[in-house]
């Protein structure tokens, strides 16, 4: 599976989260919200400002820097 930025999706598309690549803080901050590698997560607005992603239910804001970190794979 090819593996691309979480913050390339547009709104509508689901992908899994492949792998983070961010520092050892900003990773264990993702896994304690959820982001969990394998998990599965749609994108609800990626335009401006914040990315706002659905994650089990709850709805999330991600600052796109942290977006940009998580390596994501498209759901068909």
């Amino acid at each position: 599976m090819d593996y691309l930025p979480l913050i390339s999706l547009h709104s509508g598309e689901t992908c899994k989260i492949g792998r983070i690549v961010a520092g050892r803080s900003a990773t264990k901050r993702l896994y304690e919200m959820g982001f969990n590698t394998g998990a599965q997560i749609q994108v609800l607005k990626n335009d401006r400002g914040p990315l706002i992603v659905a994650l089990c239910g709850h709805k999330v804001a991600l600052g796109r820097g942290l977006a940009q970190k998580m390596l994501v794979g498209k759901v068909r």
